[in-house]
Parts: C-alpha cells; structure tokens; sequence
C-alpha cells in the first residue's frame, strides 16, 4: 500500500453536513419553523466566526455560543442551550457519503484511520455511534479538544503524535476544504486529497491528488492514481 495511514476530514469528507435540515429539526423543538430566510440570516453570523475561529481570532466556545446569541434572546434560552441541540439535531440527521463505508470496507485491512476535524465534541462520537463507522477509526481529533483548528499545522502534529508515524510520506490527508483541509496539511509535509463534489479549483492551493469520488481514494491508496 501507498500509505500506512490516512487522515481524514469529517463533514462533506465522510459524513453529510446538511445544516438547514438540522436547523430545521432542532428549530422544531421550540415550535419555530426555520425558513430559509431565516437560514440565509443565521449564515451571515455563523460564517464570519467560522472564519474568525480558522484564523485563531476566536475560540469554540464563542462560534457556538454567539451563532446563537440572537435566538436565544428570542426564545428566552440560553445560547449553549440551543447550541447543543442543533449539534444533537445535525448527529441525528447524518449519514455517510456515497462510497464511504465501501471504501473503508476496503482499505481498513491494510490502512489504519483518523479523524481531524474543527467539528465539536457533541456531534462527532454520536454520528460514528449511529452511522456504524466508529470501529474503522484509531482516533478522532476534535480541534476544539486542544484549541487548534485546521489549518493550523499543530493539530495535524497532534494527530501525527497519535498516530505515531515518523514518516509523513506514509500519510495521506484527505478533506473537502481547499483552505484548511488541504493547505493546512501540506504545510505539515503531508500529501493531500481534495475530494472536489464537482468544484473547480480558482485557489493557488495544489493538494497532491483531486477525486470525486471514494472509489478513485481506493485506487490512490493502493498506489494505481497520481
């Protein structure tokens, strides 16, 4: 095999991240039917702090809280209230992504896997719980865990440590988010994989190999792709 271990992101890489959906179903709960105005006006809060949180300016605690700052006033809730149940809501609506199990069916005899993600703790053991997938991964890195989300390159250290690989040529990061995913990756000395879902890259960010599906990972990792 090409490589001993592959890295990999979690949502919109293994899991689908359908947001609205989740919103909707949590909203629910309090008897408030989430529109996609009201979708299109939490993102104009949630991605700036997403972004704040990418660059070290915040830290998770205040993307979770203050995404929800607004609502909370509105339905008399606290922020962190609201917030762990759209974490709960968005565990409960996941699935994987065509193509995962297949591929993890696959290489998991002669791969070993990790997770890095700059998802929250609330979300990531619920969904590899429910989607059956826990057993294939050695760990799950929570950038929310030691403070350093992707790209930052200590949390992809961090999950070298785990890992316990000297030789970064054996590793393979593999994640849907040009910026963090693959960047953050490359300056660490890892190959990447960007797996595109049909986008064109307008970046200056060259990840190793590009993929639109798992099945072309599989052939990667065996060592037939470049």
């Amino acid at each position: 095999m090409k490589y001993q271990w592959i890295f990999f992101d979690a949502d919109e890489t293994l899991f689908s991240f359908d947001s609205f959906r989740g919103l909707q179903q949590m909203f629910a709960q309090y008897d408030v039917e989430f529109t996609q105005q009201h979708f299109a006006d939490y993102q104009t809060v949630n991605q700036p702090l997403w972004q704040a949180y990418h660059q070290g300016k915040i830290s998770a605690d205040e993307l979770q809280t203050t995404r929800f700052n607004q609502w909370a006033q509105h339905l008399s809730r606290q922020p962190s209230e609201l917030n762990q149940a759209y974490l709960i809501a968005m565990a409960d609506i996941c699935q994987p992504l065509d193509g995962v199990e297949a591929m993890l069916q696959t290489l998991s005899e002669k791969v070993r896997f990790g997770i890095i993600t700059n998802g929250f703790n609330a979300m990531q053991d619920l969904r590899l719980q429910k989607t059956g997938l826990k057993p294939h991964f050695e760990f799950v890195l929570v950038s929310e865990n030691i403070g350093l989300p992707k790209p930052h390159h200590g949390i992809f250290q961090h999950a070298l440590n785990l890992a316990e690989v000297d030789d970064k040529s054996a590793v393979l990061m593999v994640g849907d988010t040009l910026e963090t995913d693959i960047l953050g990756a490359q300056n660490s000395g890892l190959d990447t994989c960007w797996l595109s879902h049909g986008k064109t890259n307008d970046t200056n960010i060259q990840p190793t190999y590009q993929i639109a599906n798992m099945e072309q990972l599989v052939q990667i990792a065996q060592g037939g792709q470049r």
